[in-house]
């Protein structure tokens, strides 16, 4: 068991703060970072110390890996919490975190490295038994023959993707043979400059699948166990909008079967701490896609069915401590629901930073929100737009769409534009209620208002 009383967490807004409250409920010291617009954000007075790391610009301060640690060793820090986005799934950084002899909350820096090559990451999962999309089983060749013979055999349509990225970033979708190699070209140029890393691989592109996501906590003592599923098909642009737990209309043993063998994986691989296995799932087919190795946006949703604080494990099992709970202890009750909520424009998405002049949050049985506003907030221009995250849990999904509906309808947000009035407008939609939904789901509701002019998401 690592020694551990101070831990610095290295990001910012809802997930610092989150952070701060699993610490303290566990007795341990927290340091706050924060660049010199964030000098503001809320979970900093709740920290036991505080210190400026660097201007606005997110390269010169919490992405600087060397900073960090600077201060964490200024301010005695034995651990290290990432949160997500910035460094959490940086294999440099955690590999600097483990030579410096500090505690990462998340998985080693070789798992890291492993996991985020979506190639080796998709050889690794073979090797174990989960289900992959038809593809290449290495990087595309840079001779387009070559790579067209190998596309040829995987059939059309298929995707082309970065290997060391995501997000939508250096992914091209390919319909017939002869648009392969601008896609091939664009794709690389794309990964080039969003990664600093040009190999691609190509796989199956599915037409209309669901995105599925399985949790899982291991620890360092060789358990591993898995806390539900959820349904994350909700997107725009590749990022998630709205997720929920379980996936609906899905049979339960066939996610109990997955389930199982994503916390039978963990102890394989050498994997620590909170993660995610993503597949897309197709006319009764799960296909694995990636694993996340940090901490999820989503995470609340499981929480809310679970009734496990996974960011209170995640911190204990980074320590050194076994699993509190074991796979019989997992119960998941009721269906929940995660609103993501953005500092933008609901139609254009356009970002809007600025002043929050009012804010009320909504309460009542069963609603939480997971958020850093304030009355007189200033939302920084420099960072992700998100600034809450509502959740709803209720005894089936259309009590927590009836639940969520309210909760979005009480909240009040004042000097900024949210996307509120786009979620409800999804919490009305017929489609979207009676789970009739899949990657694409949101992207046709946003052509149907183009074509029709109208606002309405059905």
């Amino acid at each position: 068991m690592r020694k551990v009383e101070t831990v610095l967490i290295a990001n910012r807004g809802e997930i610092a703060l989150r952070v701060v409250r699993a610490c303290r409920e566990l007795g341990l010291r927290t340091v706050g970072i924060y660049s010199e617009v964030d000098a503001s954000l809320r979970h900093l007075s709740l920290c036991d110390r505080t210190i400026c790391i660097g201007p606005a610009s997110a390269a010169q301060s919490y992405l600087d890996r060397d900073l960090v640690l600077r201060a964490a060793r200024l301010t005695q820090a034995d651990a290290i919490h990432p949160g997500y986005g910035f460094l959490s799934e940086n294999p440099a950084f955690a590999h600097a975190v483990e030579q410096a002899g500090l505690v990462l909350i998340g998985p080693s820096a070789t798992i890291m490295q492993r996991m985020g090559d979506k190639i080796e990451a998709k050889r690794t999962m073979i090797a174990t038994g989960m289900p992959c999309l038809p593809g290449s089983d290495g990087p595309l060749s840079d001779d387009m023959e070559q790579t067209r013979a190998l596309c040829a055999r995987i059939g059309y349509p298929l995707i082309v993707k970065a290997a060391g990225g995501g997000g939508g970033r250096g992914m091209r979708i390919v319909q017939e043979p002869g648009t392969l190699e601008q896609a091939v070209q664009t794709a690389r140029e794309e990964a080039i400059r969003a990664f600093g890393n040009g190999a691609l691989y190509a796989e199956r592109f599915l037409t209309h699948p669901r995105h599925v996501e399985i949790q899982v906590m291991a620890d360092r003592h060789g358990h591993a166990v898995w806390l539900g599923d959820r349904d994350c098909s909700v997107q725009r642009r590749h990022q998630k909008v709205i997720e929920e737990a379980p996936a609906h209309g899905i049979a339960r043993d066939e996610i109990t079967r997955l389930g199982a063998l994503c916390a039978a994986t963990c102890p394989q691989i050498g994997y620590v701490g909170a993660g995610t296995f993503e597949f897309l799932y197709e006319d009764g087919a799960f296909y694995f896609i990636e694993m996340n190795t940090r901490i999820q946006v989503e995470h609340p949703v499981t929480e809310m069915v679970t009734g496990i604080d996974i960011v209170r494990e995640q911190i204990r099992v980074a320590m050194g401590e076994p699993l509190s709970f074991t796979q019989s202890d997992v119960r998941c009750g009721g269906h929940a629901i995660e609103c993501r909520i953005n500092a933008e424009n609901p139609d254009t998405f356009m970002p809007g930073p600025g002043k929050v002049t009012h804010w009320l949050p909504p309460g009542g049985e069963g609603v939480r929100i997971d958020t850093h506003l304030y009355d007189g907030y200033v939302v920084p221009s420099s960072y992700d737009s998100l600034i809450a995250k509502l959740i709803v849990r209720g005894r089936s999904r259309q009590e927590a769409i009836s639940k969520m509906h309210a909760a979005l309808g009480e909240t009040e947000i004042e000097g900024i534009p949210t996307t509120i009035p786009l979620h409800l407008r999804l919490m009305e939609d017929e489609r979207f209620r009676a789970g009739d939904i899949s990657v694409h789901y949101l992207e046709e509701c946003d052509h149907t208002r183009k074509k029709d002019g109208s606002h309405d998401a059905k």
